[in-house]
C-alpha cells in the first residue's frame, strides 16, 4: 500500500466545475455502488464499452467488478462522477487508476456516459486524476487507447499528453504526461492536503 491513508473516503470527494457552470461530484466508489456501477457500464453504447475495455464486453465480469469495488487494494483506485438527477445521485462517468510504486507511474482508464459527453467532463476528470497522481508521488501519468478512439486521443492531446506507439500492441496508442508538482503546487486543494500528509515538513536544525 502507498503511504497515503484513506480513512474516510468521503473527505476525498471533489467537485468538478464544468465550462457551462455545471457541477459534478467525483468520489471513490463505496460498497453500495456495485449494482449502479454495473448498470452504468451496461448503459454505455457498444462503442464506448469497447473503447473503455479495449474489447467487446456487455458488463463487468464478477471478478473485475470486485476489483473495482476494492479501493486502495494493490494501490488500485476507482472513482465515480455523479450528478443529482430527480433527487438521486446518478453515475455519469468513472475512472480507475493504479499506482506502480516501482516506477512511480500512475496508469488510468476512464469513461463518460454517452449522453454526457461533450460537456467538458473528460477534461475536468483528467485534471483531477493528475492531482491524485501527484498526491501519490507519481512522476508520470499514462494510459492506452485504441488507435480508432479519436475522442480519447483528441482529449489527451488537448490536455497536454504526449502520444506514442504502444510497443506491445500495434492497435493501441499510449498517452502520457509528466507530473512534477510538489505537494504545495498541486492545484486540487483536497489532494494538496493529502500529499502534504505524505511529505510532512522537516524541521530546520537548531
Amino acid at each position: 500500500m502507498t503511504a497515503l491513508r484513506i480513512d474516510d473516503f468521503r473527505q476525498h470527494s471533489d467537485i468538478l466545475r464544468l465550462r457551462r457552470g455545471d457541477q459534478v461530484t467525483l468520489r471513490f466508489v463505496e460498497p453500495g455502488d456495485a449494482e449502479e456501477l454495473q448498470n452504468y457500464f451496461r448503459s454505455l453504447s457498444i462503442y464506448s464499452r469497447y473503447n473503455r475495455f479495449l474489447g467487446a464486453i456487455r458488463e463487468l465480469p464478477r471478478n473485475l467488478l470486485d476489483r473495482f469495488m476494492r479501493v486502495g487494494e494493490r494501490d488500485e483506485f476507482s472513482v465515480v462522477a455523479t450528478v443529482r438527477i430527480d433527487g438521486f445521485d446518478t453515475i455519469i462517468g468513472e475512472a480507475r487508476y493504479a499506482f506502480h510504486a516501482g516506477t512511480d507511474n500512475v496508469e488510468f482508464g476512464l469513461s463518460i456516459d454517452d449522453r454526457w459527453q461533450g460537456r467538458g467532463i473528460g477534461t475536468a476528470l483528467l485534471k483531477n486524476l493528475e492531482c491524485r497522481a501527484a498526491a501519490l508521488g507519481a512522476g508520470r501519468l499514462f494510459g492506452d487507447t485504441l488507435r480508432s478512439n479519436g475522442v480519447m486521443i483528441g482529449l489527451a492531446r488537448k490536455s497536454g499528453y504526449a502520444l506514442a506507439r504502444n510497443s506491445d500492441d500495434w492497435k493501441l496508442v499510449r498517452f502520457e504526461k509528466t507530473i512534477d508538482a510538489a505537494p504545495q503546487g498541486i492545484p486540487c486543494a483536497s489532494w494538496q492536503l493529502a500529499a502534504a500528509s505524505r511529505h510532512p515538513a522537516v524541521a530546520s536544525p537548531v
